[in-house]
């Protein structure tokens, strides 16, 4: 009976070690990415060109649209917050981008009909009118429905899908079978791939579909991504089988309330002087913990109270109530996060600058002399391609020149420490808007010498190629600062909140774009009778004046950048116990990893 017991666990265990061949691995990836490719392709077709569709075919003005277009990035990225709750709580991250996909086919759709049915948009402009008002006759409500509807579609389906395409890719390799070495270099060919391939279908996106929208119409421009959407979905439910499917292991949303809801339950308790009075739980933690827990910290103690043992915070089964006790690495989870919010928020300040790329600056390159030969004219969108173009090449360059280069000079294998990278990105973003400012001032000069500022559809004899440097340099920058922040949060943020981690990372674009529309907003109601810096007429607006305010307020958000990474501390991991072998060895690992991309607190990155 024994025999047959132990052939009967073996056949069972053969079993299960080929179905985890027969799932994940490399032999997934081809799909992941075609539907990212398409995804990205489809997404940047529509975002790129979309302030010229609201301003010449809904007629918007510049104002309108632009806070249209803020309004819309900034809520995209809210809702990736929700996608990656309902991912990690209840649906897993598979269905998450299913969902997600045909949202944004539907919110494509509608935008589609608003390009191709005549009554869906108001009518052209008046061709030959003094007074642009009342040449153009602004959206209606119903105008505005289809327009709104159909971009909070969109919305709800990147929210689906950007917070958990990244994390599904990373769930197609086991990482219990390798060194912790052996992982990280997969995981960072991983994500070479993974941002190689989102460039490269941007790029084409910029080039291929913005010149269908200015040249042939914007019923193709809009109905290429949408038809680009519906591949990637039947792309990628077709490799069902093959997924790795992750089961939802709980929000950590829910454990960061339920620590501030057990402290505040609390308030008025004294915290032990001897920190091993605070509850732990190794068994509670384990699938939270499997790189090791996080040690207590002195920092925030206010939370330790939520840690502190009371009569009726243990069942009678010994399990802990959690909405009244939680274990010091749960604490530590929460710390971790609050942590890193100062660091992570000097990111705002640059999504908000970048965001005017996409609005202003394309109004500006619509009124400049945009011919590479006497055929063929650049649209105004498609400038976008130098941000992209140089974030690919810089990123290419840092791992093969800059790296090599700084590792002389600092001794770290990474070369810098992501700290350093991002504070060298914020610094190079500041050059950008500055560039952006003086270029401004000589196309408005121009334009006033030519006697062009009251004639704003006149195209101004100043190449666009002008624009090129603050496009190239704000590429450098996010080369920089975006990958070196999101580096920091992953590595940063508790080991189980690392989906929770890639949704931050875009929650900072949210916030950043709200806050374009509320300068924007504030600008116009500041200047109006006293310059209007920002009006229809750009000729005779100012808004190299706001560019330079930009460029201070990204001065102040370098300054806050780095005080707070002078007064950060890295996160501490327990050290294990070497008796339980390869596995201690492994948590043991974590710690000096850390290190090694910098010591253990911010002054030794310095």
């Amino acid at each position: 009976m024994t025999t047959a017991a132990v052939e009967r666990e073996g056949d069972g265990e053969q079993q299960q070690q080929q179905k985890r061949w027969k799932q994940g691995g490399y032999k997934t990836l081809p799909f992941i990415m075609a539907n990212e490719i398409c995804d990205r392709f489809a997404t940047a077709g529509f975002n790129a060109n979309l302030i010229s569709y609201l301003t010449q075919q809904l007629n918007m003005t510049l104002v309108d649209a632009s806070n249209t277009l803020t309004n819309f990035g900034g809520t995209t990225s809210l809702t990736i917050v929700l996608g990656a709750f309902f991912a990690d709580s209840y649906i897993g991250r598979f269905w998450s981008i299913v969902a997600g996909s045909i949202f944004y086919q539907i919110g494509m759709l509608g935008l589609v009909l608003s390009a191709v049915v005549p009554s869906l948009r108001p009518p052209p402009c008046a061709a030959a009118a003094p007074n642009p008002d009342a040449a153009c006759q602004r959206p209606s409500g119903g105008h505005l429905a289809v327009l709104y509807v159909s971009m909070l579609c969109m919305c709800l389906g990147t929210g689906g899908i950007r917070p958990s395409v990244v994390a599904f890719g990373a769930d197609q390799f086991d990482n219990n079978q390798e060194g912790a070495e052996a992982w990280a270099n997969r995981k960072r060919r991983y994500f070479n791939v993974y941002f190689f391939t989102m460039g490269s279908a941007t790029l084409l996106a910029l080039t291929l579909v913005v010149y269908i929208q200015d040249n042939v119409g914007w019923g193709w421009g809009f109905g290429i991504p949408a038809i680009s959407m519906l591949v990637s979905i039947a792309v990628f439910v077709v490799a069902y089988p093959l997924y790795v499917r992750a089961t939802p292991g709980g929000s950590p949303f829910t454990r960061l309330a339920q620590v501030l809801a057990a402290a505040f339950r609390k308030r008025n308790a004294d915290v032990p002087e001897d920190t091993g009075m605070l509850y732990q739980d190794k068994e509670l933690d384990a699938l939270i913990s499997t790189k090791g827990r996080l040690l207590h910290t002195d920092k925030l103690k206010f939370l330790d109270r939520a840690a502190i043992v009371t009569p009726g915070d243990v069942s009678e089964s010994g399990r802990p109530r959690l909405w009244r006790l939680s274990t010091v690495h749960r604490v530590e989870e929460l710390k971790s996060v609050a942590r890193l919010l100062p660091i992570w928020s000097a990111g705002i300040i640059l999504a908000a600058a970048g965001s005017h790329n996409g609005s202003f600056t394309i109004m500006q390159a619509r009124t400049m002399e945009r011919h590479v030969t006497r055929s063929l004219e650049i649209p105004p969108a498609t400038l976008s391609i130098f941000t992209t173009g140089t974030t690919l090449a810089s990123i290419i360059l840092y791992d093969r020149a800059f790296v090599p280069l700084a590792r002389r000079v600092t001794g770290l294998p990474s070369g810098v420490t992501y700290f350093q990278r991002m504070g060298i990105g914020l610094t190079i973003a500041v050059f950008g808007v500055g560039a952006a400012a003086l270029v401004e001032t000589r196309r408005r000069g121009t334009a006033a010498a030519h006697g062009l500022l009251d004639t704003p559809k006149a195209v101004v004899p100043m190449s666009v190629f002008w624009l090129v440097p603050q496009y190239a340099i704000h590429g450098i920058a996010d080369a920089f600062a975006s990958v070196g922040q999101m580096e920091f949060l992953y590595d940063q943020s508790p080991e189980s909140m690392r989906s929770t981690a890639v949704a931050l990372f875009w929650l900072c674009g949210s916030f950043g774009s709200y806050l374009s529309t509320v300068l924007v907003t504030v600008v116009q109601k500041a200047t109006r009778g006293h310059g209007d810096w920002l009006q229809d007429n750009i000729n005779r607006g100012r808004i190299d004046n706001y560019y330079w305010l930009i460029t201070f307020v990204m001065v102040l958000n370098l300054g806050h950048y780095l005080c707070c990474f002078y007064l950060y501390t890295l996160k501490p991991l327990e050290v294990a116990e070497a008796e339980h072998g390869d596995r201690d060895k492994e948590q043991c690992d974590e710690l000096p990893s850390q290190q090694k991309n910098g010591a253990g607190n911010g002054v030794g990155m310095a």
